[in-house]
């Protein structure tokens, strides 16, 4: 028998209908379990089997699943999950993830209706950011490609077609960041030929963000030596401590100095939908192109990132390839240009739209935009936690949902303990990073699940232990 369907299809709805039933209860009792459990050594060899020859009843698999797997995720639909910045997903979205499986899209080419939802997506994105809309774009696993495909889009300007045949043939290129850039901007010039060392990363402010006399200054340095300047990079919510840089004044400079100017927003993004926050964003709407994700502030599952490009021209330019087997036509299902493919990296594409039109449409961009001011503002409240302790110390401004703050004569060794025994009592689940060569608690909050209780509960807990 060559077909993978069942023959009772009756004995798969029941299950199905188990596995949906299960889902929606692990969801509605999220907050009654603990935030993280570590995997047990037995379980992770579980994991080292040998490829299974005979097959295994669905039943006894997600009976396995239910065993080994469910109870050892990352833990961040969990509303006390602070670690890193990791969204919460949504039950919508959940349920697009069945329909695009049964669907099975390929969403790299065609004319079908994946695509159309596609760009219905990043014309709703271009929106919420104000940028044109005539603006590309298309949708990629999260801003760490999306800032690579950002970067070769830059090289593109730069170079032209010669680029993409002939390579930078030792061209002087140099990038611009500030100090708090992510790690995948360096990647990215890595990645792209550059070599991560043509990033300048420009030192930070009293306020975090990008010093502009310093960057002038780098500029300056690097033209007088004879490198050409090609891209500088705005961040829009830094990874450390959700820091934003002047973007109107960065998109100043990239064009007195005809750089490409693209803006890291893989959280910040979403302030736009948020009134009061939304001014930390002005100047995004000048930028070349934008890097953010769906899958953090805007609650849709992993993994779902987004592109935009002002020039879809210059980012089919950038990306597009002519074969035979893949030629488009004006007719048919080879119709439907451009085709995603030749927007980005990827040919074998997901219906990754589904489940972000799904999450807009259902909660609208009201609801998401409150739901980033309610972060805002439990870290606010947050912060006043730790004001109000004689014990802690805030160790970075809160200009959005990031936490940073110290122990007061703890170690670093010792605040990293604390908070490893907090994961692994699953109790919460902060991270940790490094200011001015001391640690900090970071509480990233971004989960919709997320309440007053929950920082309140944090704060109370670290001050037990010490």
């Amino acid at each position: 028998m060559s077909t993978l369907d069942p023959q009772d299809w009756s004995e798969l709805r029941a299950l199905g209908h188990r596995m949906m039933d299960d889902m929606i209860d692990h969801l509605a009792n999220i907050a009654a379990g603990p935030v993280w459990r570590k995997m047990p050594e037995t379980i992770r060899a579980g994991f080292q089997a040998p490829l299974p020859a005979a097959p295994t009843a669905p039943e006894a698999l997600y009976e396995n699943f239910r065993e080994t797997i469910q109870p050892y995720v990352t833990g961040n639909t969990h509303p006390r999950f602070m670690g890193w910045v990791h969204g919460g997903g949504n039950p919508v979205s959940m349920l697009a993830e069945l329909l695009t499986g049964a669907m099975n899209a390929n969403c790299g080419g065609r004319d079908h209706v994946g695509i159309a939802v596609e760009r219905q997506v990043i014309a709703w994105a271009a929106e919420m950011l104000g940028m044109p809309a005539t603006t590309g774009g298309v949708l990629l696993t999260g801003s760490s490609m999306a800032n690579f495909c950002a970067v070769l889009c830059a090289r593109y300007k730069a170079l032209g077609n010669a680029g993409r045949t002939d390579g930078i043939q030792g061209k002087k290129l140099t990038a611009y960041a500030s100090a708090g850039v992510h790690r995948c901007v360096p990647g990215a010039l890595d990645m792209a030929g550059l070599g991560s060392t043509a990033l300048r990363q420009i030192p930070l402010d009293g306020e975090f963000r990008m010093d502009l006399a310093a960057l002038r200054a780098s500029i300056a340095a690097d033209k007088q030596a004879g490198f050409t300047p090609f891209l500088l990079v705005g961040t829009a919510g830094s990874v450390d401590v959700g820091a934003f840089d002047d973007l109107a004044a960065l998109a100043d400079i990239a064009a007195v100095e005809d750089m490409w100017f693209h803006v890291d927003a893989a959280f910040g993004a979403l302030a736009a939908l948020a009134p009061a926050l939304a001014p930390n964003l002005a100047g995004i709407e000048r930028s070349d192109s934008v890097a953010f994700d769906f899958h953090k502030w805007a609650q849709v599952t992993y993994d779902a990132g987004c592109l935009l490009v002002r020039d879809r021209d210059l980012e089919f330019a950038t990306f597009a390839q002519a074969t035979n087997y893949l030629a488009a036509a004006t007719r048919g299902l080879a119709g439907g240009q451009p085709w995603p493919c030749d927007l980005g990296p990827d040919l074998s594409r997901g219906f990754r739209a589904l489940k972000i039109w799904m999450t807009l449409s259902a909660y609208g961009s009201a609801q998401l935009g409150g739901v980033v001011e309610t972060s805002c503002a439990l870290a606010q409240r947050l912060a006043a936690s730790v004001n109000a302790s004689n014990r802690l110390t805030l160790m970075a401004p809160v200009k959005l949902n990031i936490v940073c703050f110290g122990i007061d004569g703890f170690t670093n060794e010792q605040t990293d303990a604390l908070v490893a025994d907090l994961q692994e009592e699953g109790l919460f689940a902060p991270s940790t990073t490094t200011i001015g060569g001391r640690r900090a608690i970071r509480a990233a909050i971004v989960n919709h699940r997320t309440d007053e209780t929950d920082v309140d509960a944090l704060v109370a807990e670290i001050l037990r232990r010490i």
